[in-house]
């Protein structure tokens, strides 16, 4: 008979893509991970995966072993993990990656509440506009702008797209003068996310959604959005901001449109972890406390950045 756990750890250790991040993350050693899959080939009479402690490469046979058994072992860890959810306190750490300046618009009052709720957890924010590899760098929760890539992440979206638009300081207009076609954007200082060139190229839906593109180069880049906000507040030039970043500024006066028949579909930002089974309580916990706050958020505050 098929020892249930073995083919348990099995799926586990698949799914982790190896045996070194199976054994971190099932805290069981690699040795022993090994000689349990060894265990479970030897009754299957089929060798199930080709292994190094670095990585697996599933055989013919493994794979249909794989698909036939993970929605079984799905289901029994859900039974038993719901069964458990309704009395465990969250607890232990939650790693958190986020661009540096996502603490300035993700209120510290709200992690306090979060903390204060509850006692038992901790949270680590890792702030940086690169892009982290979650299970490399042991990240339980990660927010990502732009357009997400087809990862194998578990992706939820916690701020709305909206739309770019074009815009610029009074001061600005006022010594560079109004563009009058989207062209006359090449012979203006624009604002661009940083690139060696200072150039780039920005493809927009004009008057019907017609689709339109124009060469802009300016003499600011920066690595963030508001890095290009506070350049396009201080008069250096034109920038292409998400709406949620730029109402209050144009309502206020201190940025004004340019070009209103052009703007750009924004994409939001979404929050991505590994998977949204065997979360634990206190990753759950942080996930709702993000949903809640962030759901809020109809544009983002006008002092965020500085």
């Amino acid at each position: 008979m098929l020892d249930l756990n073995d083919v348990a750890l099995f799926v586990q250790v698949v799914r982790c893509g190896s045996f070194a991040e199976a054994s971190r993350r099932l805290g069981v050693p690699p040795n022993t991970l090994s000689r349990r899959v060894q265990q479970l080939e030897a009754q299957l009479g089929t060798r199930l995966m080709q292994r190094s402690t670095r990585n697996l490469t599933l055989t013919g046979a493994g794979q249909v072993f794989m698909e036939r058994c993970s929605g079984a072992v799905d289901g029994l860890m859900d039974a038993g993990h719901e069964l458990l959810a309704v009395n465990l306190e969250p607890s232990g750490l939650v790693r958190v990656a986020a661009p540096a300046d996502f603490l300035d618009f993700f209120a510290m009052e709200w992690l306090t509440g979060f903390l204060v709720a509850h006692p038992k957890v901790r949270v680590d924010f890792v702030l940086s506009d690169g892009r982290v590899d979650l299970i490399a760098d042991r990240i339980d929760v990660a927010f990502r702008g732009g357009i997400l890539e087809d990862s194998g992440l578990f992706a939820r979206r916690v701020l709305d797209a909206g739309t770019d638009g074009l815009v610029a300081s009074p001061a600005y207009i006022a010594r560079r003068g109004v563009p009058a076609t989207l062209q006359d954007l090449a012979d203006h200082d624009c604002l661009v996310f940083g690139h060696p060139s200072g150039k780039a190229t920005w493809r927009l839906a004009g008057p019907d959604d017609a689709p339109a593109e124009v060469q802009v180069s300016g003499r600011f880049s920066g690595n963030t959005v508001q890095a290009l906000r506070k350049a396009a507040l201080a008069g250096m030039g034109i920038a292409l901001l998400p709406s949620t970043l730029s109402q209050r500024d144009l309502r206020a006066g201190l940025l004004v449109p340019v070009l209103a028949q052009y703007h750009r579909q924004g994409h939001g930002v979404h929050m991505v972890y590994p998977s949204k089974r065997y979360l634990p309580p206190a990753v759950s916990a942080f996930i709702d406390l993000v949903v809640d706050k962030m759901g809020a958020i109809e544009e983002l505050p006008p002092d965020a950045g500085e």
